[in-house]
């Protein structure tokens, strides 16, 4: 029986395998899954077979860590920190993550859906497939599910992958009664976000939540079946990490401020680092210590961290090269960072690579002009890489088509 598709010609596709490059390469569809990749002049027939000569094909990419539900703007802040301002003074002052809750609040569920899709959009026509979003901008019970049901209703091909964030900050009504906005989080939020979700998620910091406040809200998650997952080590050590990865949690995120001890609880339980270098840069932090959670064998993954303070930069592209420039992976290190490390860190063992098993998304890219069909250059050109088709679930829904034409978009079944 022939395949549904076939794509022929592809000058470089990683495979999102260590050293998984192969030249001359196609790939195979059929019935929503790869059924063969190789050589193209071994290729199998198919109903459909187009040519990508010239092309670079990668897994569908995985954004893993965003905050890409939000209403509001905080340029102002932007200009603030250009001015000294610290990003937990501005917290401190009800800027940051609390504006963006007076907006969201104020918000409709429609609204937020809208531009959570114009926003999927952009991204996917960067080739990225899959996109976690978490909440956390609501910070009180109809809020917060407002995020997590606008997410349900996105009609874009992306898949988005929602987190549950109701331990973000705490909103100013509960200012001076934090004790009793964890205990609503715990009694009230959880139980009611989280057959919306599939993970849950804390801020654990210096102006944020406590160890013991971010232990309880996980422990709480997991209770309910959400996978734990934690901002961790980011402006101040707090232990968040080495807690998390006992609790098994699937990543954790940020790390600039890292311990030797954190590593290794990272190493034991197989806990992925998701690294976000745009908020590193946004937020003048040190690098996380990448060398150290190399030698441990510690899987690192790449993310945006895209949201409308701390890293206002949706191009995971952009991400992956300034994950070496300021972070020192490695350019195979920065690839599997956005593709098979990334699914990881969703607890999703299909995502992120191509073969026998894996989920049926593809993307391929044109080089920049000049430059060889070769993933690393990629890496080296800095952002913006346009994709020519992406490919979910075994079909064309975005890109280029007969007559130059942009392919439709179909919804998808939701998310949970």
């Amino acid at each position: 029986m022939p395949a549904d598709l076939v794509f022929l010609g592809i000058g470089e596709l990683f495979t999102g395998q260590p050293g998984g490059f192969l030249k001359e390469a196609g790939i195979a569809f059929a019935e929503g899954r790869v059924v063969w990749l190789g050589p193209s002049d071994e290729a199998p027939s198919a109903r459909r077979t187009l040519d990508a000569r010239g092309s670079i094909g990668l897994p569908g990419l995985v954004d893993c860590h965003t905050h890409a539900c939000f209403a509001g703007s905080r340029a102002a802040e932007f200009e603030r920190r250009l001015a000294g301002a610290t990003y937990t003074e501005i917290l401190d002052a009800g800027g940051g993550i609390l504006s963006t809750v007076r907006a969201v609040r104020r918000a409709s569920l429609a609204a937020l859906r809208r531009t959570l899709e114009a926003r999927l959009r952009e991204m996917l026509d960067l080739g990225v497939t899959t996109v976690e979003v978490k909440s956390g901008y609501g910070l009180e019970p109809e809020a917060e599910e407002k995020m997590l049901r606008a997410m349900h209703a996105q009609r874009t091909p992306v898949e988005v992958v929602p987190t549950f964030l109701g331990a973000h900050a705490i909103p100013a009504e509960y200012r001076d009664r934090r004790a009793d906005y964890v205990d609503q989080v715990i009694r009230e939020q959880l139980p009611r976000c989280a057959p919306l979700a599939r993970h849950v998620d804390v801020y654990c910091d210096r102006g944020a939540f406590t160890l013991e406040e971010a232990r309880a809200v996980l422990e709480a998650g997991i209770r309910l079946g959400l996978k734990p997952r934690a901002h961790a080590e980011q402006v101040a050590w707090t232990g968040i990490a080495a807690v998390a990865a006992a609790l098994g949690a699937t990543s954790v995120d940020h790390l600039e401020r890292l311990d030797a001890a954190g590593v290794s609880a990272l190493a034991r339980h197989g806990t992925v680092a998701v690294l976000l270098p745009s908020a590193m840069l946004y937020l003048h932090d040190p690098p996380p210590p990448v060398k150290d959670l190399r030698r441990a064998g510690v899987p690192m993954a790449v993310a945006t961290d895209f949201n409308p303070g701390s890293s206002p930069m949706r191009d995971l592209w952009t991400a992956a090269t300034l994950a070496c420039l300021a972070m020192g992976l490695t350019v195979e290190e920065a690839l599997l960072g956005i593709t098979r490390h990334a699914g990881r860190a969703l607890g999703r063992s299909d995502l992120g690579w191509l073969g026998e098993g894996s989920a049926a998304d593809l993307v391929l890219v044109a080089p920049p002009p000049g430059e060889p069909a070769e993933a690393r250059v990629l890496v080296q050109y800095m952002g913006g890489h346009r994709a020519a088709w992406v490919v979910k679930g075994g079909h064309i829904v975005a890109g280029r088509e007969a007559g130059g034409r942009r392919a439709g978009r179909r919804r998808l079944p939701a998310v949970g």
